[in-house]
């Protein structure tokens, strides 16, 4: 197992991770930062674990939104693939009723 120090809020924090993980786990920690320090400014310094808690509720809730607008987009799909589905059964018919027509004109 490997580990990786990492700062949030100007300390450093050692962490373990899976080995090869060490700039995914970086990269997580940075973005935490970025949420503590949003915290800090709009409310200022309320204590490590109040802030920590305030900046992963907002996290959360950030990741909630984005939840719900994959389901939107994977809902949106699903609809544009019935109607692809059910335009490409009309031009099937369409086209094999082309066909008998013509197969008539012919054979009249």
């Amino acid at each position: 197992m490997a580990e990786v120090t990492v700062r949030v809020n100007n300390k450093p924090y050692t962490v373990g991770c899976a080995d090869g993980q060490e700039g995914r786990v970086t990269e997580l920690a940075r973005l935490f930062n970025e949420h503590v320090e949003m915290v800090v400014a709009d409310v200022g310094a309320i204590g490590e674990v109040r802030l920590f808690l305030m900046a992963s509720l907002l996290m959360i809730d950030e990741m909630q939104d984005l939840r719900a607008q994959l389901a939107e987009a994977h809902s949106a799909n699903a609809r544009i693939n019935a109607g692809a589905h059910e335009m490409e059964r009309k031009a099937a018919f369409a086209i094999s009723d082309a066909a008998e027509r013509l197969e008539k004109l012919l054979g009249a």
